[in-house]
């Protein structure tokens, strides 16, 4: 459960757009996490590589057993690395790419290529979030 909603937060940071279209007054609190932001970004983004390579490959085991709990967690991870990769580039760049020209270069391909969806990855990782909660209290009663 604590996975969902911290993916429902990362989410709603990477889409401020819509949260000030139903509340204005956030901006202010927006403002209080964009120091932050980047790395904010990198922690999700290593975090959830750390969940695909772990829990998704790792774990692929899960998927005959507990099929929706693999595929479930899958996605969160997934989404934490691509939401977390767009909200930490910054970040990333200057840390991890600014030793090689080549992972600066690809790395900025895959954010050319992310950006004009950041929007509809931030819904996603809402949705993802959310049924990460509702599946928490489905199938293991927290």
């Amino acid at each position: 459960m604590i996975t969902g909603i911290t993916l429902i937060i990362l989410s709603l940071i990477a889409v401020p757009s819509l949260i000030l279209s139903k509340k204005p007054d956030a901006q202010k609190y927006l403002d209080k996490v964009a120091p932050y932001q980047g790395w904010i970004g990198l922690l999700f983004c290593f975090w959830g590589i750390y969940g695909v390579v772990f829990s998704g490959v790792f774990g692929l085991g899960w998927f005959a057993t507990w099929p929706i709990f693999w595929v479930t967690t899958l996605l969160v991870n997934i989404m934490q690395a691509v939401l977390g990769f767009l909200l930490g580039y910054g970040m990333i760049s200057r840390l991890v790419f600014a030793k090689s020209e080549e992972a600066q270069k690809k790395g900025a391909a895959l954010l050319a290529k992310l950006s004009p969806i950041q929007g509809k990855l931030g819904l996603a990782g809402l949705a993802v979030g959310a049924w990460c909660i509702v599946a928490s209290f489905l199938f293991y009663g927290v």
